[in-house]
């Protein structure tokens, strides 16, 4: 395949990844726009990181500022009066904590959802005309569809969505762009045969009049096998417009390995000839796609570029810039380590509360959430619903005190070795909530590119959005990093 310049293209040739809870900032999302690429904002978790924001202090007044765009009158002047606390929180003060999600919520609840998602997404599109996009979780199910909304308001470019099956996303998009209320099947645990559950947002119960005119996002989903990129491309509920193919070397949750669970020395999954992508049949669908996980190189670029796809998703090179989300002490130490060669990335099956295997970063001196750490679920983000007595529904998750999930009928094996996510990545960005017994640690995350980052950093001690792209887009070599984590040759 011939090379494009990236002016050419219909489509960017870097994405950039949408990680963790903040990581993939606004900030982040709107320098990667302005260089001329996909910058993607993280909706995970976002009205919690939008009122701790604001418990902050909001020392730039960006967020507030933002809140005044919000096209529902009311809503940001509610949340700043709630939640802003002009000096910050005072030593010792906790967070003030929303309430968890649930099947059915209060039209406040999901108007604080919105909120978050559209001051997001404004930020990000402030000052310029260049696409942004949003990433959310699959898993991650009740807040979705009023965070998808919230973005479309804020007039949101692409929505990439994976870790699971995003077959009901692309018809909720097609309904919210005329204001529409849409559902999506609620994965419930326990559930009796031909009973089912859905979640189901309503924008004319927040816009009754005069609700302002929408455009349809172009949808990516995020998937790791071509089998599901052509159910997908066959069998959404609208229109997909492309894929991204992730590898197992990806930060964050990667896919379980197929077939039976088999672990190495270190108790990490192994990932076999049943784990490779064959991209040919992802070409054959017809729709753009890029490769994402192990290919944050110039070599990856060209690589992916000589298979077919329209470039790359790069997370880990971004994640450590200047314009992350990440705190400024995490970036310090993990960028130290990598420049010595001292980083260490384990993939553990059993950190995640929602059974997907997790990478962690293992640095000497960065603190890290202990396996001892005291039990307590406050943000929930994770949990899981189940059918529980009188035909109710119950929220339990793995990570939460072992009593209360026994109670709710969990199986005592499946706390063993499970971590917080939603409180340890709360605390990479500074956001760590404060407890009796200290503040809540970190929980890092990255892909195996880390590993390699000495290199790229050439004695650097912090670098920009900016410098990645140059990076990637201007010293393309030769090709080989497709080939190796995806089993396909330089020709695809």
């Amino acid at each position: 395949m011939a090379e494009q310049s990236p002016e050419s293209l219909d489509n960017p040739l870097i994405i950039q990844g949408g990680m963790g809870i903040g990581v993939s900032n606004w900030a982040l999302a709107r320098a990667v726009s302005m260089a001329g690429q996909l910058g993607v904002v993280s909706g995970t978790a976002i009205d919690t990181v939008f009122v701790r924001r604001l418990q902050d202090g909001d020392p730039s007044g960006m967020v507030r500022a933002a809140t005044e765009q919000f096209p529902i009158p009311g809503v940001g002047a509610s949340a700043i009066h709630r939640y802003f606390l002009a000096n910050g929180r005072e030593n010792g003060q906790p967070y003030k904590v929303l309430p968890l999600q649930k099947q059915v919520v209060s039209h406040a609840r999901q108007e604080l959802i919105m909120l978050a998602s559209f001051v997001e997404v404004w930020l990000a599109k402030r000052g310029h005309s260049r696409p942004v996009g949003i990433n959310l979780l699959t898993k991650v199910q009740m807040p979705n569809l009023a965070t998808l909304y919230g973005a479309m308001l804020a007039g949101v470019d692409f929505v990439l969505m994976g870790a699971g099956i995003p077959r009901e996303i692309p018809g909720a998009l097609d309904a919210f762009v005329e204001h529409r209320p849409a559902s999506i099947k609620f994965d419930v645990a326990g559930l009796p045969s031909g009973q089912a559950e859905n979640l189901t947002f309503d924008p004319r119960e927040h816009f009754p009049h005069d609700a302002p005119s929408l455009t349809r996002p172009r949808f990516l989903a995020i998937v790791s096998a071509h089998s599901l990129a052509t159910t997908l491309a066959r069998k959404a509920n609208g229109r997909v417009d492309g894929f991204i193919i992730e590898g197992p070397t990806a930060g964050g949750h990667n896919a379980p390995p197929r077939g039976e669970l088999s672990l190495n020395s270190l108790g990490e999954p192994i990932y076999g000839e049943r784990d490779l992508v064959d991209l040919e049949k992802v070409r054959e669908l017809g729709l753009p796609f890029w490769i994402a996980g192990g290919v944050g190189s110039p070599d990856g670029l060209r690589t992916a570029r000589a298979a077919g796809a329209a470039g790359i998703q790069v997370g880990t090179l971004f994640a450590y810039c200047d314009e992350s989300g990440l705190a400024d002490d995490i970036k310090t130490k993990v960028l130290s380590a990598a420049r010595a060669n001292r980083v260490r990335i384990l993939t553990d099956p059993r950190a995640s509360p929602t059974g997907y295997p997790f990478k962690v970063v293992d640095v000497d001196g960065l603190e890290s959430q202990p396996e001892h750490r005291v039990r307590v679920c406050d943000l929930g983000y994770l949990r899981t619903p189940y059918h529980a007595s009188a035909g109710k529904l119950g929220y339990r998750c793995p990570a939460e005190p072992i009593d209360a999930y026994l109670a709710k009928g969990g199986d005592v094996a499946e706390t063993v070795g499970r971590r917080c996510l939603c409180n340890g990545l709360a605390a990479n960005i500074g956001q760590p909530q404060r407890r009796r017994e200290g503040d809540e640690k970190p929980l890092v995350t990255s892909g195996d590119d880390l590993v390699s980052l000495s290199g790229f950093l050439a004695g650097r001690d912090a670098y920009s959005a900016a410098d990645v792209i140059d990076y990637l887009v201007r010293h393309r070599g030769n090709p080989h990093i497709v080939a190796r984590e995806f089993g396909q040759t330089a020709n695809g």
